[in-house]
């Protein structure tokens, strides 16, 4: 298959309000994400988790949003600026061979990565060779439950999440999605 970034302007459409009804990010995240936490979030096209995620971990927190289209990253801090929430939100651009977060290592405790790999990195295992991802952190993964997107296709991915010392804690439950959560240990 041949790798593909989504376009900047779909961002539009993945801000949906009635997407809420089907995948909530404050019922999502609610269990995992607490004040003051830092929160590495690749992968966050114009901030639909975002903003709730920058909401939760409150004004002593920080959300990293990287993203490899600068137009998305402008968008997000556009709405994060009008939101009030501008303060504890920091863009980072990425290229395709690194996140550009080496210097978060040990900073970081949960990791948002929703249906991430698919628009994002090239080759399956990319996410986790090349971020350089902090050790001792959680990590979301999500990918949508439709035929094409299968866990069949996601068995790579989750493969390489092992090799790199992950190994999956829980299966959550969101509609019209499949999720795991990640953990490494130290």
């Amino acid at each position: 298959m041949a790798h593909s970034v989504c376009p900047w302007w779909l961002g539009y459409f993945l801000l949906n309000p009635w997407r809420r009804r089907s995948q909530n990010p404050a019922s999502i995240l609610g269990s995992y994400i607490r004040p003051g936490m830092t929160v590495l979030e690749p992968g966050p096209g114009m901030g639909f988790f975002t903003l709730e995620l920058a909401r939760m971990v409150g004004s002593s927190g920080r959300v990293i949003a990287v993203d490899i289209q600068r137009k998305m990253l402008d968008k997000l801090k556009h709405r994060a600026l009008k939101a009030g929430l501008a303060g504890n939100l920091e863009a980072r651009t990425a290229t395709p061979a690194s996140m550009g977060i080496s210097d978060m290592a040990g900073k970081v405790d949960f990791t948002l990565a929703f249906s991430l790999w698919f628009t994002s990195f090239p080759t399956p295992g990319t996410f986790f060779r090349k971020s350089q991802l902090p050790r001792n952190l959680a990590l979301h993964f999500y990918w949508p439950s439709q035929p094409d997107t299968s866990r069949q296709r996601c068995l790579p991915e989750l493969e390489a999440a092992a090799q790199a010392g992950f190994h999956i804690v829980e299966h959550p439950a969101i509609r019209k999605s499949q999720a795991v959560l990640l953990r490494k240990a130290a």
